[in-house]
């Protein structure tokens, strides 16, 4: 049976996360001892999909092979040991964002806790879930403010909300460098708003958006707040009960944890008044032929035979940014990011898109190269054994405010090295004169 790592038997780690430590961190992933295109791999793309640690592969390897069963649902030994574990994670992700095990609803990813979201008003809005469910109901004269930088995930959901509901949907606008005008959101969110949407941290620009003065905004408003933490909880430390957010939504597998796991936090008091998304079983207390009642949160959101395996991975996964220490992470990738910046600002023909060099940022950065298109800016960097991220990035419209249509990105993590980003701007410095581009 494989040795799974837990924060009792990971090797400890001592000071500044730096160069050493990186290499260190590094061994762990066995994927990154690689060479593509005769090269080696150098992976910037971990804000699309982080790599796993070795304790991580072997976490979901063994429940395979010794505990395998569902769960909730036997009292056979299996169906035991797979609860224990299952829910063991929930508790490590609860504990890791200072939230309730209560407060923690499984699912797929990060897209599907925002829909969750999104279908859960609507079925609020449809007369579903009782008195309780009455302040998620939206009609119109309602409306839902997100920002201009969103991802799709957390812009999607949104419209079609307001398209079922009748309510509308507005936007905080960004500045030519793509801040958030805040000056706007002071306008926008009104007493009329009944949810401000908003990612912690832009993934295409880098930006940690100003939590506080959004959710102060919000709270005047009388408006719920939802958090799209997808770009700050696998980067820096987040304390959802000090942000003071009402729901927030990240990805198992931007974390060094599995896919086909994510993770919806709600404030335990909302979570048990929204009415369900999916139904089924596992969520219910008793069924009859006419109606069904639902369990309290979090089950009455996990219908059906749940990402088991996957959540015991996560946990591990946890365990790993645990022991590595979240503030040390982020130190590093700003670190990086600032090095990204630097260096690619200093490249004739590169616009940098977000905060310049010297704004603490998340350690990525997304790029314009002036007459050479992105997937061929990404095609040129792979045949060098670098991995980067080319496209929109899922934020169409905040290109389109920008005035591209897509651009090149790469991305860190805690395996990263300086010299992984020298090797980048050195091959992006190449890219120019290699497509003739004067």
């Amino acid at each position: 049976m494989p040795v799974v790592s837990t924060p009792e038997t990971l090797k400890p780690f001592a000071g500044p996360l730096d160069n050493a430590e990186a290499l260190r961190i590094r061994n762990d992933f066995p994927i990154l001892d690689q060479q593509v295109n005769g090269h080696p791999l150098v992976y910037l793309d971990s804000g699309a999909t982080s790599q796993n640690p070795l304790s991580v592969i072997e976490a979901e390897q063994e429940f395979y092979e010794q505990r395998n069963s569902a769960v909730h649902r036997g009292a056979h030994t299996l169906a035991v040991a797979a609860t224990d574990v299952y829910e063991d994670a929930r508790a490590k992700v609860a504990g890791f964002i200072n939230a309730r095990p209560s407060e923690i609803v499984w699912t797929s990813n990060a897209t599907e806790a925002l829909n969750l979201l999104a279908y859960s008003f609507s079925n609020a809005t449809a007369g579903r879930g009782g008195e309780a469910a009455r302040r998620f109901a939206l009609g119109a004269g309602d409306e839902i403010v997100v920002t201009e930088m969103e991802h799709h995930a957390n812009l999607i959901p949104w419209q079609e909300l307001a398209a079922r509901t009748g309510a509308t949907l507005r936007f905080i606008p960004v500045d030519d460098d793509g801040a958030l005008r805040l000056e706007e959101a002071e306008r926008l969110i009104t007493g009329r708003t009944r949810i401000l949407a908003f990612s912690h941290a832009s993934n295409v620009l880098g930006t940690i958006n100003p939590v506080e003065t959004l959710v102060r905004l919000a709270r005047n408003a009388g408006a719920l707040v939802v958090l799209d933490a997808c770009q700050s909880v696998p980067h820096l430390p987040v304390d959802v009960k000090a942000l003071d957010v009402d729901f927030a939504a990240f990805s198992g597998h931007k974390m060094l944890g599995p896919t086909g796991i994510g993770v919806l936090y709600g404030k335990v008091e909302l979570l048990d008044a929204m009415p369900p998304f999916l139904t089924g079983g596992s969520m219910i207390t008793t069924v009859t032929m006419e109606r069904a009642e639902y369990l309290p949160a979090p089950q009455r959101f996990e219908a059906g035979t749940q990402r088991i395996s996957q959540a015991m991975a996560l946990g591990t996964a946890v365990d790993y940014l645990q022991e590595t220490g979240m503030d040390r992470v982020h130190a590093w990738e700003n670190t990086l990011g600032q090095r990204l910046v630097t260096g690619l600002e200093a490249i004739e023909g590169i616009r940098v898109l977000g905060p310049r060099a010297g704004v603490e940022r998340i350690g990525l950065a997304a790029f314009d190269v002036a007459g050479v298109h992105s997937h061929d800016v990404g095609q040129f960097l792979d045949d060098q054994g670098i991995a980067v991220r080319v496209g929109h990035h899922c934020a169409q419209p905040l290109h389109r405010r920008l005035g591209l249509v897509s651009t090149t990105r790469a991305s860190t993590y805690l395996y990263n090295t300086t010299d992984d980003v020298d090797a980048f701007l050195r091959a992006v410095a190449g890219v120019r004169p290699f497509f003739g581009v004067k």
